[in-house]
Parts: structure tokens; sequence; C-alpha cells
């Protein structure tokens, strides 16, 4: 069973492929997790029946996760955002309680602050959603605290941390291209997981914080508070209230709010691309074209044989040559604005497992001139610092209204 937000702020229950019978529409019910009175207010007491049972997470008292992290103490913050606080902590691998610094297993505390219904469905969200979903580049999630109002999720610890903070910390040592090319097929595996599944799940907010590395460099998708359950049946889009990050989300979302699959690859060709280049999506220290990575890049990349000038130069030219512009043309195509000509995320796989190896390394210098392969192969199919999630997109981003 496979749990995701639902747009009337439910709880979207539905069958995850070759695990139930046979049904012609995977969606089975609609939970409501709050219920609303006749005046609309919100009750003051949350239940934890609103939680669906998983064997694979444990419910936790907060005075455990206190003890766990110290008090939350200042020295053991790992990251904050709007959504709270994060603290590394320790708990005994066997019976999960608090044990002491440096033994047991290390784990992340996420500690929300009190955000009203939003705050609590996108905890929901989370908690059902890595409570039923289990894949290896999806953050595992250990457990959770529902304790009057305190709101708490216990996921592994990521010893790497965010991508964001090795692509754009200056102090962080830089990431050579078989490492890049690594956590974007790592990536790409858990999208591609989301969205094969016979009844789809849309992560929503894609994004380089969002994407943790283990001490391989194993990448994994985290914070599934916005994660929507896919059209069913004969729809063809979910429509929603705009969430998610200026600069990751796709213009069609914004202008509309129709979601769909597609979305999420723009948000992966966002990425890429800041991979490739070692910029931000959106680098408000910057002026006029140079603002917006996606717009910087489709002007750059007009002639491929140029494909040098959008290059990290941290690479410092160490990166194959047809590798490199087999991946800037996927990114180029995943960030089209056109949604039905964006490659669906097992074409995207598949491409990216395909990267030539650095075998020939070379400086990159204005006289090369690489050709570009066509991008998409026949793909087969799809196998098995924590920070800010998305917000509502400002006001000035949206049309007047949802079509």
């Amino acid at each position: 069973m496979v749990v995701c937000s639902g747009d009337d702020g439910g709880v979207v229950q539905f069958c995850q492929a070759r695990k139930c019978p046979p049904k012609r529409r995977p969606v089975l019910s609609i939970l409501t997790f709050i219920e609303k009175g006749r005046t609309g207010k919100l009750p003051s007491r949350i239940s934890e029946s609103e939680i669906l049972p998983s064997p694979h997470v444990k419910a936790l008292s907060f005075s455990e996760l206190k003890n766990a992290t110290r008090n939350f103490r200042p020295d053991g913050l790992l990251g904050e955002g709007g959504f709270g606080y994060v603290y590394k902590g320790w708990l005994d691998e066997q019976t999960l309680t608090a044990a002491k610094p440096g033994s047991g297993i290390v784990v992340a505390v996420k500690k929300l602050k009190p955000q009203g219904f939003q705050g609590h469905k996108e905890w929901l969200s989370e908690v059902n959603c890595l409570g039923q979903l289990h894949h290896p580049n999806l953050v595992k999630l250990i457990g959770y605290c529902l304790d009057g109002d305190n709101r708490l999720l216990v996921y592994e610890f990521m010893p790497r941390g965010s991508l964001e903070n090795h692509l754009f910390k200056r102090s962080a040592q830089p990431l050579s291209w078989e490492t890049r090319v690594k956590v974007a097929i790592g990536a790409a595996r858990g999208l591609c997981f989301l969205h094969s599944s016979e009844s789809q799940v849309i992560y929503r907010d894609f994004k380089a914080s969002n994407i943790l590395l283990d001490s391989e460099f194993n990448a994994k998708l985290s914070d599934f508070g916005l994660a929507k359950a896919g059209p069913t049946g004969d729809q063809t889009h979910v429509s929603t209230q705009v969430m998610g990050t200026h600069g990751y989300a796709a213009p069609e979302y914004v202008a509309t709010g129709r979601l769909t699959a597609k979305c999420d690859v723009y948000s992966f060709g966002v990425v890429l691309l800041e991979l490739l280049t070692g910029r931000r999506a959106v680098d408000n220290t910057k002026t006029g074209i140079e603002q917006k990575l996606v717009k910087w890049s489709q002007g750059h990349l007009d002639d491929k044989r140029k494909i040098f000038r959008i290059m990290d130069t941290r690479l410092g030219g160490q990166y194959p040559r047809k590798g490199a512009c087999m991946a800037a043309t996927l990114a180029m195509d995943c960030v089209s604005s056109d949604p039905k000509s964006r490659p669906h995320m097992d074409e995207v796989l598949a491409i990216l497992e395909e990267l030539p190896s650095p075998k020939c390394m070379f400086i990159s210098s204005p006289s090369e001139k690489p050709t570009i392969p066509s991008p998409y192969a026949k793909s087969p199919a799809c196998h098995d610092t924590l920070t800010p999630r998305g917000s509502p997109l400002p006001a000035h981003m949206k049309s007047p209204k949802a079509r």
C-alpha cells in the first residue's frame, strides 16, 4: 500500500504494482486526516489513527528523542529551514531507545515548527509515504513522534549531507565527474521508482537540497511532504495548489496548477544542469539572463559544439566530451517548455546509465567540436542536510486563475 496526500486535505491510499489484485481504479479511498467542524475550524487534538501502520516505522516518545539528541543541543544541529530544525541523535539499533553518543545508530531527527494545518498535512504525508515506500534511493524513515504539538520525524543519518552543499558551499571539495553522474543516476532511480508504480507518485519538490548522500555518495530522495498521488483512470493531470521551489517547478505547473510526472522530469533537468554547471537554479547575486539557470543554459547550448562554456570550471576539464554532450542534451530535453517533448524518467535513467565512462579525459577548449548523440534509446523497466521543503510559489509567479 502506498500513501500520499490528496487535494482535499486527505490521505490517498492506493495499491503498489504487483502487490494487489488488478483494479479498474487504483485509488481505493480517501481518509480525511483532520475532521473539520461546522465552523470550519481545525480540532485542537490530532489523532494517531491518521497514521497508517507500517512494520518499518516506529512511534517514538518525545522524551526519548530529547534524550537521543541530548535535549536538542545546538552543537548537534545539522540543518534548519522553514519547516524547523534537524538534529543529530543516537538510538539503540534493536530497541530504538536513546543511546549514548557514539553508540548505537546515528539518526537525523527533524523537529517541525508548529505550522497549523499545512504543517501537519505535510508531516503526515511524509510519515505515510515513507512508511509505505521502500527503495534504495529513498531516504529511510525510522520513526516518528506525535506528542501534543510536537511533530518529529526520525531518518537514517546521511553522512555526506545534501547535494546542494557539495555543489554550492564554497568550502566543499568539488565533486568529480564520476560522482556527479553517480548522483544523477541514483536520484533518477528514485524518481523512476515513484513514477513507475501502477499508481504513480509525483514527488513535486525535486531539488538539490532534497537529494541526500550517504558515505559512498549514493543519492537518496528525502522530504516527501509535498508528494502527490498521480492521475488515475482517464485523468491526464492532478489539479492542485501550486507548491514547490522557484527555479525547479515546471512552467506549466506554475501557470495552471496542473501536475503530472513530467513536472518532476523538468525539475530533474534543472538539477542535472546544476550538476553540469555548478550554478544554482536561481542565483539572485547575478543579473539578467544569468539569474535563471535554464534560460542561461539554453542561450549557451544553441551551438552544442560549445558545451565547454557551461561546464563547471571546478571540474578542471576532467570529463569525457561525449558524456558531457549527452548529459547536456538530456538536461535540455528535460526542461523543454513543452511537457510532451520531455522524456519519461525511465528514458532519462537509461540514457544516464549509458553515459561513456571517463576513459578519455580532456581539457575543454574552443577548438573542441563534439558531436551530440540522439538521446532516446529504448529503456529497460525501472527496478527496484535536510533543508527547507518547497513552499507556495510567490503570487507574482502564478497565473491569475488556474485553468
